[in-house]
């Protein structure tokens, strides 16, 4: 059994200069693929439930889901709520397997996100688990605006909610496509000259990998959640399967064909942040 906290795979990743995969899963197809491709780099993989993948599938289901793959992996596997909004959704997830708790809580004031996420925190590590919180907002691609994260206010939110992880706003978009962006690196590094806890990055997929890899090695950023690169993966393979052979209905046969595409792109994922 592989099955891990969030704190098992990122304390190893901040002592040791890598970061870990947070990876966005929509479905069986993709999260089988994604640990697939674990095993094949040998590196832990973070497998995601964000609001997407919960509005089609419930989280009993998706704990099973995540736990089953992680119990037959020869790799470290962390099931991981992204985005869990409410203190009941938390403990929804908790109840039904997971092994750490994102609760975003940074559309809040500051004195009400530190509150709220504490008790996540709290909820969590009472259940042996790991929770991850949100100081700064990441925006979304032609969408809601970022307010980047201030340092003092990230050495704040850090010791007072006892986090083991920290999701930060530092030129970081949801939902990018291209990846001509980048992250503020002077900023970043005021943030973790305040704290110790491993950080992360949402929007992913919009970060150079040069940079992502450079700042997993040198920073104390140790999780890259990505899931747009892997998205557009996943649609281009089954489009191509779909359109192959126009006179093909069974779902399984068509959904087999984006397996191996899926596999070899999260493989690149995952070489450019392991150890």
């Amino acid at each position: 059994m592989s099955l891990a906290t969030l704190a098992d795979v990122l304390q190893p990743a901040l002592k040791g200069g890598y970061a870990v995969a947070g990876l966005v899963t929509l479905g069986w197809e993709d999260m089988r693929a994604f640990v697939a491709a674990a095993e094949a780099e040998d590196c832990a993989v973070i497998l995601q439930a964000g609001p997407g993948c919960r509005q089609h599938t419930p989280l009993p289901v998706l704990g099973k889901m995540f736990r089953h793959l992680a119990e037959a992996a020869s790799v470290p596997v962390v099931a991981h709520l992204d985005h869990g909004y409410t203190y009941d959704e938390c403990s929804e997830a908790l109840d039904n397997g997971f092994t750490s708790l994102m609760f975003d809580g940074s559309r809040r004031p500051l004195a009400e996100n530190i509150a709220q996420t504490r008790k996540i925190a709290e909820l969590a590590h009472a259940a042996g688990i790991s929770c991850e919180g949100e100081i700064g907002f990441v925006g979304y691609s032609d969408g809601e605006q970022s307010a980047g994260t201030d340092p003092e206010e990230a050495a704040l939110f850090a010791s007072e909610t006892g986090v083991d992880a920290m999701a930060i706003s530092v030129g970081n978009v949801h939902l990018q496509q291209n990846k001509e962006g980048g992250l503020d690196e002077a900023r970043i590094a005021a943030i973790e000259a305040l704290t110790n806890v491993p950080l992360v990055i949402h929007g992913g997929s919009g970060v150079p990998v040069e940079q992502r890899a450079r700042l997993a090695k040198n920073t104390h950023i140790c999780k890259y959640n990505i899931g747009t690169e892997l998205r557009m993966v996943f649609g281009a393979a089954l489009r191509d399967a779909v359109n192959a052979d126009p006179s093909r209905f069974d779902r399984v046969s068509i959904l087999k064909e984006t397996h191996d595409p899926m596999v070899a792109a999260t493989r690149h994922v995952l070489s450019a942040l392991k150890a």
